[in-house]
């Protein structure tokens, strides 16, 4: 049962994150398709980072340098969305296709091109981390804390104050709503847009970091990360691109996820016999049946994923 909690609060602080950068970009107007791959990128900039960090340094300043390097690159990554959808107003849902199936083969290349140059045997896609990712866990009896759990939770808070508290949350909003109103009123829709893209590839790219750090000490990157971007998607429509719902629609799918990890320490599951692939489908198969029922109801912003053009009224 601890194992099955920890798993479930690890993976709905993925989910959290990267459906939150998901809800950002879809509340400015643009749909972000490429959270997958956005993922992968943060993964890879805090993989590395965790792979060359000093030894002997302090655990808060090891978390500072890992948590901005993923959120960097996963902002660079993510600003190729912006640029083709927002400044050439390419179609949204194509150029996120592109970003993710990009991410993969470019982290590929990288990590095989830093192994080959350390190592003239080592041609692996793979990257150890495992003495640096200490700083971020905690043991309390059998429990084992991540930090990232908090983070989850403080920038669901964060992202919840932003969004309905403040003038800058409004504002995006509006943009996604209705550019034109909000163009009338001195409104920047574009650089609004911009900022929904980059808060959502700083938050996938953290979701990315949070999702190799889970549960092993290296990782190989031609695995990616097993569709968690589209499963955030799932997550952000289910919780109708509200932060306190996708709260509670992550703790769900991350629960359904957590069961592929831990099903053979309960003897009901375990009498089903049923394959562990089950197990591992299930977080799938259950966004598929929510989807069917909520995508009827969807309050999704009304201009999003429709380039804006400034001459239109």
């Amino acid at each position: 049962m601890v194992l099955l909690i920890q798993y479930t609060l690890i993976f709905a602080s993925v989910l959290i994150l990267v459906a939150l950068g998901g809800c950002f970009s879809e509340h400015s107007g643009v749909i972000n398709i490429g959270l997958e791959g956005i993922m992968v990128m943060g993964a890879l900039g805090g993989a590395l980072m965790m792979k060359y960090v000093p030894a002997g340094m302090a655990a808060p300043l090891i978390m500072l340098l890992v948590i901005l390097a993923s959120v960097l690159v996963g902002m660079i990554f993510s600003l190729l969305l912006g640029i083709a959808a927002i400044r050439f107003k390419a179609d949204q849902t194509l150029v996120g296709t592109a970003l993710n199936l990009l991410a993969p083969a470019v982290a590929v290349v990288l990590v095989r091109a830093i192994n080959m140059a350390e190592s003239v045997d080592n041609v692996s896609t793979t990257v150890p981390y495992g003495q640096a990712k200490q700083a971020f866990l905690m043991n309390f009896g059998r429990f084992e804390f991540n930090w990232f759990m908090l983070i989850a939770l403080l920038v669901l808070v964060g992202a919840y104050v932003v969004l309905y508290k403040t003038r800058f949350g409004l504002r995006l909003c509006a943009c996604g709503e209705h550019p034109q109103a909000a163009d009338s009123v001195g409104i920047n829709v574009y650089k609004m847009r911009y900022a929904g893209v980059l808060i959502s590839g700083a938050l996938g790219g953290l979701g990315g970091l949070v999702y190799i750090t889970a549960g092993v000490s290296e990782w190989k990157f031609e695995n990616g990360v097993s569709g968690f971007g589209f499963l955030a998607l799932a997550v952000m429509i289910f919780g109708q691109w509200k932060p306190v719902n996708i709260g509670l629609a992550a703790l769900l799918f991350g629960f359904f996820r957590a069961l592929s990890n831990v099903y053979t320490g309960f003897d009901l599951l375990v009498a089903l016999k049923l394959p562990s692939t089950v197990y591992n489908m299930l977080p799938y198969i259950i966004s598929l049946i929510v989807l069917v029922f909520v995508s009827k109801k969807s309050r999704a912003p009304k201009a999003e994923g429709i380039p804006y053009d400034k001459g239109q009224r």
